[in-house]
């Protein structure tokens, strides 16, 4: 838990919190790195040093106004019951040992273990220990992550017409819809003659036509995509979320939409965490920085060739892409790397956002500076965190937070586009 929010002892209201002293032994293995855990270990720590002083293990500490009293629970006995059931005195053990006793001190009270490890919650289950998930930066309705956008049927064929006729959109009101509009909404209209797909505009409250146009050699291949393509143009749209399973296009349509506006950017940036394959940290790679790094990045060189295979090899839009590479114009690298920098006039593209804490991705958004637009790409079926789920990692978090926003905007990707196989594995495996 600690790992995931370093300031999740302020997320507790009125209740007491006991910590035990086997927690801060296991924080002290995290706290070397650059890894966005070890952040979270130091400045864990950090936050009790300041807070604290003596009287957290003397007589416990207050956590402000409103807040309740933070305890360090220390010396306290192995309990039997608990060695009976796991004789190995591991730290999740220990945990569960303290907290019984915690429980047997303050029979007046309720006493409940929170943590984010499952293994740990279903022991706790097993001993008849109260437990629960980390759950303040969870979010409830992941249904949004599962469908395409809507359809609306029955729509008058005359306003369809309007529609294709106006460049700047119809009113909202005339539509005549029954579903309250969020800013940016993406949809199909339907008639007894005719479509259209459509999107919200809130600066101008219209409804105006998504034309299915072409981003440096990607055409759209179904709606979703082409709403997808409609927001990542959009210079007001600062920040859009692109989810969908493997396949959908999600990279691949925001790096065609960078390389298309790149004249309006100082730099396009692509970015992806990096997950350590078998907990292995990657210095046991051989080679430099950059070399080490390089296998993780390879799946963004993938969609940037996807890109220039739609050119002749000599052609001057694939020698375009050449030469901002060279010049760092457009440049790839470790999600690690931009922790610290001011991205100003930069379209920056976030890879794989599905394995980020929702920490992690306000650090990212808060670099944000002046003609900036950042783009999140995930997949929450894929995620290699195994301290994150669907619904509490950082890509799901920031979408469920920024709905409503005008300068905000999701599009959930549905059809697989990368091959029939791909699609079948990935709907039937």
């Amino acid at each position: 838990m600690i790992l995931h929010d370093y300031k999740c002892i302020e997320n507790f209201q009125e209740n007491d919190i006991y910590l035990p002293i086997v927690v801060l032994e296991e924080l002290d293995k995290f706290k070397k790195g650059s890894e966005q855990i070890n952040y979270n270990a130091r400045e864990f720590v950090r936050e009790l040093d300041i807070l604290t002083g003596n009287d957290l293990f003397l007589k416990g500490a207050s956590l402000g106004p409103g807040l309740g009293t933070l305890f360090v629970v220390t010396g306290d006995k192995y309990q039997e019951k608990i060695a009976l059931s796991f004789p190995e005195r591991t730290p999740d053990h220990r945990i569960l040992s303290c907290a019984m006793t915690v429980a047997e001190n303050h029979r007046d009270m309720q006493t409940i273990l929170v943590t984010k490890d499952i293994n740990l919650r279903m022991k706790s289950r097993s001993l008849g220990i109260a437990v629960e998930d980390y759950i303040t930066d969870k979010v409830v309705d992941v249904d949004i992550f599962e469908r395409a956008e809507e359809t609306y049927e029955h729509i008058n064929p005359d306003i369809i017409d309007k529609l294709y006729a106006s460049l700047d959109g119809i009113d909202v009101e005339s539509l005549g819809l029954k579903a309250v509009l969020k800013p940016n909404d993406c949809f199909i209209l339907k008639s007894i003659r005719n479509s259209v797909l459509a999107r919200y505009n809130p600066f101008t409250n219209t409804v105006k036509r998504v034309e299915k146009g072409t981003n440096y050699g990607i055409q759209p291949r179904n709606a979703e995509q082409s709403f997808a393509f409609d927001v990542l143009n959009d210079p007001n749209v600062k920040l859009v979320g692109v989810t969908g399973k493997a396949g959908t296009g999600k990279t691949l349509l925001a790096l065609a939409s960078a390389l298309k506006q790149a004249d309006q950017y100082q730099q396009i940036l692509l970015a992806r965490p990096i997950v350590a394959l078998a907990n292995k940290d990657i210095g046991f790679l051989p080679g430099d920085e950059k070399q080490k790094i390089a296998p993780y990045m390879q799946p963004l060189f993938d969609n940037l060739n996807v890109i220039k295979g739609q050119f002749p090899p000599n052609g001057s839009d694939a020698r375009k892409i050449d030469e901002w590479q060279k010049n760092n114009k457009l440049v790839i690298e470790a999600l690690a790397f931009i922790r610290g920098r001011s991205l100003s006039e930069t379209f920056c593209i976030i890879d794989e956002a599905q394995n980020l804490t929702p920490h992690e991705v306000k650090t990212i958004i808060t670099r944000a500076g002046e003609g900036t637009k950042m783009v999140f790409t995930g997949d929450l079926q894929q995620i290699d965190s195994p301290y994150l789920d669907a619904q509490s990692n950082g890509l799901a978090y920031m979408i469920d937070k920024m709905k409503g926003q005008d300068i905000f905007a999701h599009i959930n990707l549905v059809k697989g586009e990368r091959s029939h196989l791909a699609e079948l594995a990935s709907n039937l495996l």
